[in-house]
């Protein structure tokens, strides 16, 4: 069977429709999945397309944590149609989103709607299931505090990854250890915020109607600086963006600051799959401390 075929199957069942695939465009997936625009007659749908065997319930993951975002009715997110396997394979099923043009109340908008997703808590920081960051597992055991969460869930366990395959030498994990001392004294206490988990340049779209639409969530309750700090990284957001999240939803006193060390999580995540010039960008941060 086909993945054509297959899809064709699946979506006829999540629907409730027959359905035909009339054409397939390949668009950009990033370096983890490949990705298609499928035109049906019961309309377009976005399919992400990746290896069964190589990442294990990723897109289960992912469905769960869109479904999270999507419950907190503050910020559009796809709509899961549904995941399915077919043969060696495993796919995603999202409606089509047509992109738009961003207009003068987008950065605003933007930070509004995450300042309000941010609000939305929970007990513990973490999730009840693990996830995904990039193709590395990530770990959401849940911990009653952020530095402990931090610490355990976040830096030692890049940390170890990194040590162990040959990445970082002794001396940057004895900076690691001298930092998680401090954790308690660098964040400020705060409530869990839910995060979008991945809040980088990539992940952002423009809806047809001007809106914002966040994509390829690695959701978890964090520190709400956690997204922030991600969106500092290649390239930055608009300044409006900081500014209207701050009128809505005031950072404490030392945000900008602090976003650095927020950051060192996805900057270990790169060092794990891409290595080169990221280290030298976590060894900077921690040089700073």
């Amino acid at each position: 069977m086909s993945w054509k075929s297959g899809v064709e199957e699946k979506l006829a069942s999540f629907l409730g429709k027959k359905t035909f695939i009339n054409n397939t465009t390949s668009v950009g997936g990033g370096s983890i999945n490949e990705a298609f625009k499928i035109s049906t007659n019961q309309g377009p749908f976005f399919i992400k397309k990746n290896s069964a065997a190589r990442l294990p319930q990723m897109f289960e993951k992912e469905a769960l944590g869109i479904k999270l975002l999507c419950e907190s009715k503050e910020i559009i997110v796809p709509e899961v149609i549904g995941f399915c396997k077919i043969d060696d394979s495993v796919f995603l099923i999202l409606n089509y989103i047509e992109p738009g043009i961003i207009g003068s109340s987008f950065w605003d908008d933007f930070g509004t709607q995450l300042a309000n997703l941010h609000r939305h808590t929970a007990d513990n920081f973490g999730l009840n299931h693990d996830n995904y960051i990039g193709s590395l597992h990530q770990i959401n055991k849940q911990h009653s505090t952020w530095s402990e969460f931090f610490r355990k869930e976040r830096l030692e366990y890049q940390v170890k990854l990194a040590r162990d395959n040959g990445k970082i030498g002794k001396e940057t994990v004895a900076a690691f250890e001298r930092l998680y001392i401090q954790l308690d004294n660098i964040f400020p206490i705060e409530s869990p915020a839910l995060l979008h988990g991945d809040l980088w340049s990539g992940n952002f779209m423009v809806h047809e109607n001007g809106q914002p639409i966040i994509i390829d969530p690695a959701v978890y309750y964090g520190h709400r600086e956690m997204d922030l700090g991600m969106s500092q990284l290649f390239g930055g957001f608009n300044q409006q963006f900081y500014t209207s999240y701050n009128n809505h939803y005031p950072l404490q006193k030392g945000w900008e600051e602090r976003l650095q060390y927020c950051n060192l999580y996805p900057l270990l995540v790169h060092v794990n799959l891409f290595g080169g010039s990221y280290l030298q960008s976590v060894k900077a941060i921690l040089k700073k401390f």
